[in-house]
Parts: structure tokens; sequence; C-alpha cells
């Protein structure tokens, strides 16, 4: 699936703030817990609860959100389709940043193992 520069311009510009809600949703209706869900971010990103908190109270957007990021080295494992498109063709590389995040917390609601989520084997 092919995306173009506006795609790519409207994920960097959408803040962080404006999907968390959804993430909480998901991941609560699928009987995981916020603690989970940040576990997830945090190792991600290597924001704790503190950090995150700041950023979505700063409204940040998703580019500034990873621009401040420390990537995990193991978030290249992070693979499949996600939202219709294959994480692993994404070519732009903040884009493909918020899918790893999205495939988290997808496989968080489907009730994956942390082990597994946080590619621990």
């Amino acid at each position: 699936m092919k995306t173009s520069p506006e795609h790519y311009e409207r994920i960097a510009k959408m803040t962080f703030a404006s999907v968390y809600p959804h993430y909480i949703t998901k991941v609560k209706k699928k009987g995981r817990t916020i603690e989970e869900l940040h576990q997830v971010i945090e190792w991600l990103t290597g924001f704790d609860d503190d950090k995150l908190q700041e950023l979505i109270n700063e409204k940040v957007t998703f580019e500034v959100f990873f621009q401040k990021a420390t990537l995990h080295p193991k978030a290249v494992l992070i693979k499949g389709v996600i939202c219709g498109y294959r994480i692993e063709e994404i070519e732009n590389s903040l884009t493909k940043q918020v899918r790893y995040l999205d495939k988290l917390v997808d496989e968080l609601g489907k009730g994956r193992k942390m082990e597994k989520i946080l590619r621990a084997k």
C-alpha cells in the first residue's frame, strides 16, 4: 500500500495526546492495564510515566514525541500489518515508528504475552 507525502504530514502533525486515550480504551477493553500500556510505551520510547505525562500535557505532535524518544534497539523486530500497512515496507521513518507503537498496543490488546511484545525472546 502506497502512501503520500500528505499522509506522512498528517501523522507527523497528529498529537500523541489525541491518540493516547484510544490506546487506553483499546487495552482496557481487552482486560489489560494502563500500567502494561505504559510498560510497552516505555520499552519502545524510553519514556517513564512522568515524562509520558509531561509530553501528553504539552500536547506534542508525534513528530516531536519520536524526536525526543530513544527507540529500543529491538524495535526493528516489530513486523506485521497494522492499519493496512506492512511495517517492514514503510519507508518514512516517523510513520514506521508510529506504526511500531500501534502494533505494540494492538498486540497488548490481543492478549499477547508481555515477553513476546517486548521482544524478549
